[in-house]
């Protein structure tokens, strides 16, 4: 494993981390149902293998972003048996569910109890965009991170981010971050942060954790065969993942990057990706493969969606991320047959334009009129 330091906070942490959003869990519907067995052997294998990032947050695996997800209770159980010592322990704030300071207080007590844990290493304030931080602002989110750190509760400051460039700078000037959690893969280059404010935050002395390398799994499960191709006949052999994978690391701003692992494959490949990833390692060659693969999937890919899944619960049933992948499928692929496979409640038609998942969605997709478009396409 190798690893990297922390922006600011010196601390040295493992070029992969372990992201708890997206953990195994037993047959069904219910994602709050984790499959305790099998997610801790990976969480443990991981840090015995050298990960010492381990990165969760309120909302993880439950069943909206309104209560607690089952993901933090779970890394408590996980990090026992002396694993706790073992790494860095992230979380975040829920920052839409803050209405004021008092709310601020209430919540991180609540999740040090969730997690069993009398400090937490890395703090998040949560999917930061303009119409929430300037709610924070008014509440007082500075004061309550000054005091959290005064206090020990947490040791060290951050946010991440999902909204434009701009209110990124605002927010990254505005308080004495130690470090920020930015979405940026080999397609993300000019999406929200990107690659300016990567340079941003790094200049100003931030740790930065990456998000969504994989685009939630698309960069490995959906590339389009021509992809896939361009891959295979490269001369250095990698999988998919090994490419995402290295490409952000390649940047030297970057300090950590989240993988999201449910399977000991994903882990086991992940982790040995990690050990031969280096800051500015990939050649020229390298890089214009990646060119080449990116160029095909912008060209075919609808709805930016990482099926993320903020959007969901949807009020009308619709499976809204579903609805998406089946519709960048049927343009990458040519399939169409699985969108019959839904529940009725869960197709396109059934929405009713409420507009709640657009407020949650942290890309930024117009949710509902690319759904009357799923709609046109399959019904």
């Amino acid at each position: 494993m190798l690893y990297r330091k922390f922006g600011k906070t010196n601390e040295m942490v493992s070029i992969l981390g372990f992201g708890c959003m997206r953990l195994p869990t037993i047959k069904g519907e219910d994602t709050s149902n984790i499959d305790e067995e099998k997610a801790t052997k990976l969480i443990r294998w991981a840090i015995d293998n050298g990960v010492n990032y381990i990165d969760t947050a309120y909302p993880y695996h439950g069943k909206g972003m309104e209560k607690g997800g089952a993901s933090e209770p779970f890394v408590a159980k996980a990090l026992k048996d002396g694993y706790r010592e073992k790494v860095k322990l992230a979380t975040k704030l829920p920052s839409w569910l803050i209405e004021n300071r008092e709310d601020m207080d209430k919540y991180l007590d609540e999740q040090l109890k969730r997690l069993e844990t009398d400090t937490i290493d890395f703090y998040l304030i949560h999917s930061l965009n303009s119409t929430i931080w300037d709610k924070l602002k008014k509440a007082g989110i500075d004061e309550f991170l000054d005091k959290a750190i005064e206090s020990g509760k947490i040791k060290y400051a951050g946010f991440s981010f999902h909204d434009k460039l701009d209110t990124f700078k605002e927010i990254v000037d505005y308080y004495n971050w130690s470090f920020c959690q930015i979405q940026y893969n080999y397609l993300d280059e000019e999406y929200q942060a990107g690659t300016e404010g990567l340079k941003y935050a790094a200049k100003r002395g931030l740790g930065i954790t990456i998000m969504e390398p994989l685009r939630g799994g698309k960069l490995v499960n959906n590339l389009p065969q021509s992809a896939k191709d361009i891959f295979n006949e490269a001369e250095i052999k990698r999988t998919p993942a090994g490419w995402a994978l290295k490409w952000v690391w390649n940047h030297p701003e970057v300090s950590v990057v989240l993988s999201g692992m449910n399977e000991m494959e994903q882990v086991i490949a992940n982790v040995k990706t990690a050990s031969e990833a280096e800051a500015n390692s990939l050649t020229k060659k390298e890089l214009e493969t990646i060119d080449e693969v990116k160029a095909i999937i912008k060209k075919k890919t609808k709805v930016n969606c990482t099926g993320c899944k903020y959007c969901m619960p949807c009020p009308s049933g619709v499976n809204i991320p579903m609805c998406f992948t089946i519709y960048n499928n049927y343009y990458m692929f040519g399939e169409k047959e699985y969108y019959d496979s839904l529940e009725p409640y869960e197709k396109a038609s059934n929405c009713a334009e409420c507009g709640k998942c657009e407020e949650h969605c942290p890309q930024g997709i117009k949710v509902r009129q690319e759904l009357k478009n799923v709609k046109s396409i399959f019904e």
